[in-house]
């Protein structure tokens, strides 16, 4: 029998039935749940360092920049760097059904946190977030991975669907909490109806807790959809389970590549992660925020990314199948992606120079132009990363090995708030975004030479 998409309907490889475009249902859960999880980050992210910046007499917090960057960059790190222990927790305890569920709903407390109006509540709020999403994040791109056999060919397909599912949620977020903390028009509605207007922030911390509560409601629907989870290893052995071989030396040498591809990762995330700091500030502080004579929150640039990876994800996912044996390698595609995610600060390096030499406020296109390269580099190393991983990692450690793929993520925002500190509009900004570029595109030229080393590491896997 056929289901709506005109599959048939059958067993996947990974448990389930086939009823989302082919893959197992299992996957329309996780991209939802998923899609609303990254809707309360980015929505909390697109406006947490102009927020902090903002003076006192506007409901911010007056911060310094390098402090806000500093913070920025603090909670980046540790939002990711829980992973770690997080992946552990759940491999060996928790599970990880249960674990998205918990940190969903801790994540959804964090947001609600924010939206209350004092200092305590914030940095409450900020530790609610690292906390919750340190369980939800590994185990959910892992249950991704598990839906699928080890040679299954859907797999990168798979993680294509389920990256487009993160992206429809980052491309809203920013949209409607940062209308909500910045649009004239809805701090006027607040005004006309006797509330401050500068609690607008704080409605747009409280739209990115709804996001994540409707995440919760989604996942505990389709609860039923994953019979591949394994139970934590500690319910295994009460239950008379084997004790499992220990790690092999093919383990140890795929364990490796993972490692080499985790310190080129973090060079990335570093200049990637300026979208939310420092590039946030140029919109913000040198960015003509009009268009067509219409002004428009300097927080929506945060969407540009997002309806990029949307509109390109399905012709990458394409061009991956089209070359057949010619596609690259995983390693060779991080290469590119540093490469890119380069170009894109030579842009904007460019248009600092404009705004210095001019004194004016440069055209948005610019910075569309910078998420644009930036986003083709997401492509070649983000949604690759996150398969190969899957792919790489031994079965008894998957939701571990998961949360050490996203504890680059956590370096390199660190080092990127480090970086964002030294953002000053008055000073050498195409130095700074230079220095970016060059560490970007050298790691790619060294990387490319270590492509044929990696790929031996990774015994086979492609």
């Amino acid at each position: 029998m056929a289901d709506i998409a005109g599959v048939t309907m059958g067993s996947a490889p990974g448990g389930g039935k086939t009823a989302f475009g082919g893959h197992p249902v299992g996957l329309r859960t996780l991209f939802f749940t998923e899609m609303w999880e990254r809707f309360s980050y980015y929505g909390m992210r697109a406006l947490l360092v102009l927020y902090m910046t903002a003076a006192v007499v506007d409901g911010g917090l007056g911060f310094k920049i390098s402090d806000a960057a500093a913070i920025y960059g603090t909670y980046t790190m540790l939002v990711y760097l829980g992973s770690l222990p997080g992946g552990y927790i759940a491999d060996r305890y928790l599970g990880q059904k249960l674990s998205v569920l918990l940190g969903g709903i801790v994540i959804a407390f964090g947001h609600f946190s924010l939206a209350f109006a004092s200092l305590t509540t914030f940095y409450l709020g900020l530790a609610l977030i690292i906390l919750g999403t340190a369980l939800l994040k590994p185990c959910i791109s892992t249950m991704v991975g598990g839906l699928y056999g080890e040679n299954d060919p859907r797999r990168d397909g798979g993680f294509s669907i389920y990256y487009m599912g993160i992206n429809l949620g980052a491309m809203l977020a920013p949209l409607v909490c940062g209308f909500l903390a910045q649009s004239p028009y809805f701090l006027g509605y607040l005004k006309s109806h006797g509330i401050e207007p500068h609690l607008g922030w704080h409605f747009g911390f409280a739209a990115a807790g709804v996001g994540m509560t409707a995440g919760i409601i989604q996942f505990v629907i389709g609860r039923g959809n994953f019979a591949h989870v394994r139970a934590p290893e500690r319910t295994r052995m009460a239950q008379g389970g084997a004790v499992e071989a220990p790690l092999t030396s093919q383990d140890w040498t795929r364990i490796g590549a993972i490692g080499i591809l985790f310190c080129f990762a973090t060079l990335f995330w570093a200049a990637f992660e300026q979208g939310g700091s420092s590039l946030n500030l140029f919109a913000d502080r040198l960015t003509d925020n009009t268009i067509f004579g219409y002004a428009f929150p300097s927080s929506w640039f945060q969407s540009v990314n997002a309806v990029f990876i949307i509109v390109l994800a399905p012709l990458f996912g394409w061009l991956w199948v089209k070359l057949g044996k010619r596609e690259p390698s995983s390693p060779a595609k991080f290469a590119w992606g540093l490469a890119w995610v380069g170009i894109g600060f030579v842009v904007i390096a460019a248009a600092s120079a404009v705004a210095q030499k001019t004194g004016a406020r440069v055209s948005p296109m610019w910075l569309v132009a910078v998420y644009f390269a930036h986003t083709l580099g997401e492509l070649c190393l983000s949604p690759v990363g996150l398969s190969t991983v899957t792919k790489l990692a031994p079965i008894r450690i998957a939701a571990l090995m998961m949360g050490v793929w996203f504890t680059s993520i956590s370096l390199g925002s660190k080092f990127g708030g480090w970086i964002a500190g030294h953002f000053d509009p008055a000073g050498s900004l195409p130095t700074l975004f230079l220095y970016v570029a060059g560490f970007s595109l050298g790691a790619a030229v060294v990387l490319i030479f270590l492509i044929k080393p990696i790929r031996r590491l990774m015994a086979g896997v492609h």
